[in-house]
Order: structure tokens, then C-alpha cells, then sequence
């Protein structure tokens, strides 16, 4: 995950549908602590990010356009 670009389910997301006591750990804090560079939008928008292969949306609203850019992906 090393100077890779990313996103995920935020720490703000997860605490706003009071997950944080649940999951076994926070996935934007333990992304960061391996190095990726994290990137967000407000809560629950959509929010896609390329870095090389790897496609990764920040939440559910994110489903189409990571779909999208996996496709432009293969077809290159």
C-alpha cells in the first residue's frame, strides 16, 4: 500500500452508522499507517481514485464510477 493513492470508508463514515465499536479495526487509519496516500469526500459521496491497477471508491455511492474506471482498465 505504499505511496499507492486510495480511499475507503472513513472514520467519519463509520462513526456516523456507529460502527466504530464493531469493526476490529478503521480501514482510512490502518490504510494510512501502511503509507497509502488517502484521499475523501464529504460523507457518503462518491469518491473514486486510480493509482496504477488499483480502483478504490470510497463508499457504496462510489459503485458506478469504480465499475467505470475498472473498465477503462481493461480495456487498455
Amino acid at each position: 500500500m505504499k505511496d499507492k493513492d486510495v480511499s475507503s470508508f472513513t472514520n467519519e463514515e463509520e462513526a456516523a452508522v456507529n460502527l466504530t465499536k464493531v469493526v476490529p479495526f478503521l480501514l482510512e487509519t490502518k490504510l494510512k499507517s501502511l503509507g497509502a496516500n488517502f484521499s475523501k469526500a464529504p460523507n457518503f459521496e462518491k469518491h473514486v481514485v486510480v493509482s496504477e491497477r488499483l480502483v478504490a471508491g470510497q463508499n457504496p455511492a462510489s459503485a458506478t464510477g469504480v465499475g467505470q474506471e475498472m473498465a477503462k482498465l481493461l480495456e487498455e
